[in-house]
């Protein structure tokens, strides 16, 4: 512990920060069991590592870690005093916290005596933050005494977090967090987890399936050793209720936030939870065409099915929208162009089947669809919409 006291005219204040010693980590000089040095380096090793054990003590504190400090008060006097308040409080840059157990006074304190009390606060702001203790208490002869000491110590940042959203035509959010251990002891990953907003339902993409049971990415010891970066994978899925209104999804939503919960060398828990995550969701302007299902692979020369979504993602406007397919060098469309889809509503979507075939082999790009609003006289382009693979009927028979 760190210790700081103050001696009063009748009182002696005392105040420790609690710490856990910190598992000094080195690079063993080894060699092979055969050689002649064997043992005189395993004596290093263990007598290094049992001498750290006991004399090497953390003095950081890191955001979301959980300060703890022994606060005692000891009557050196050979008289008794009275009404003794003991008051801590924790000033950081934003604000003054009180830290003490109980409010009121104790009634009296006899000669060598004390009264001792622990207090715990999880820091949850990052710089300077001071300690103040304030005690107060009254002498034999009524004369009121007051004196404070203070403690200062700075937290630091434990992790640094980088996010980067990735939008899938389907609807879908890809979340990848990069969190990067930037202190000076590697860190038990206990949990990294997200916590979606109200608007979508989330899978996390961490781990393989084998069998029944499933197993992290990351290995079986989830360790993140200092300055190490680990990549963590979401999926996100717009809720039912949600993915039918299409203009409800636009502009700045609100994604969710991340909860990391780690541990160090003995076993003490740190807990960061991030900011609401916000993305940009993309814009399709007035019509809005997904694809709901199409093949992977196909056969040449031979027609195959695709399911298209159309909306309206204006929240006013009704549309009387027409269906132009424009065959391009690969793509060959199966039906009848310029045919009306009819009316949709704002808000609303509607489903289409189409066949189409293609002439070349290789992964083609699905393109050459047209929608014009015949309201509006506005006609709306989509090309690249997918890809598909092509391959000879030989090659996918023989597979």
């Amino acid at each position: 512990p760190n210790c700081n006291q103050a001696k009063h005219a009748h009182l002696r204040f005392l105040m420790m920060r609690l710490t856990k010693p910190t598992l000094f980590t080195n690079i063993p000089v080894t060699c092979e069991e055969r050689d002649l040095p064997v043992e005189c380096f395993l004596f290093l090793l263990k007598t290094t590592l049992v001498l750290k054990i006991l004399f090497s003590l953390d003095r950081n504190i890191f955001l979301g870690e959980t300060f703890s400090s022994y606060i005692s008060v000891h009557n050196d006097s050979n008289q008794v005093v009275k009404d003794i308040l003991v008051k801590a409080d924790l000033q950081t840059s934003s604000q003054r916290l009180n830290l003490s157990a109980s409010s009121s006074a104790v009634a009296e304190l006899k000669p060598d005596c004390c009264i001792d009390d622990v207090i715990h606060h999880e820091v949850k702001e990052i710089g300077t933050h001071i300690l103040v203790c304030a005690v107060s208490y009254t002498t034999q002869t009524g004369e009121k005494m007051y004196f404070r000491k203070f403690f200062k110590f700075q937290v630091l940042k434990p992790l640094d977090v980088k996010t980067k959203f990735y939008n899938a035509e389907t609807d879908e959010v890809f979340l990848e967090a990069q969190i990067q251990n930037i202190t000076t002891s590697p860190m038990f990953m206990e949990k990294v987890s997200l916590e979606p907003s109200i608007m979508y339902n989330v899978a996390e993409l961490n781990a393989l399936s084998q069998g029944e049971e499933s197993v992290s990415t990351f290995g079986t010891r989830t360790y993140l050793q200092p300055m190490d970066t680990r990549q963590y994978l979401y999926c996100l899925k717009p809720k039912q209720e949600f993915a039918e209104k299409a203009g409800v999804i636009k502009g700045v939503t609100v994604i969710g936030k991340l909860d990391i919960v780690w541990k160090t060398n003995l076993g003490e828990k740190g807990r960061l939870q991030t900011s609401q995550l916000q993305r940009m969701a993309p814009g399709y302007g007035d019509v809005r065409l997904s694809l709901e299902t199409i093949p992977d692979t196909v056969n040449l020369e031979e027609p195959f099915d695709i399911t298209c979504k159309i909306t309206n993602c204006s929240s006013e406007r009704t549309m009387d929208l027409v269906l132009e397919m424009c065959n391009t060098n690969s793509i060959h469309w199966c039906g009848v162009s310029g045919r009306q889809l009819g009316k949709l509503h704002p808000s609303s979507s509607l489903h289409l089947a189409l066949t189409l075939l293609s002439s070349v082999q290789g992964l083609q790009s699905v393109s050459g669809l047209r929608l014009t609003d015949t309201f509006l006289k506005r006609t709306y382009e989509y090309d690249d919409i997918a890809q598909v693979c092509v391959v000879s009927s030989k090659v996918k028979e023989g597979s």
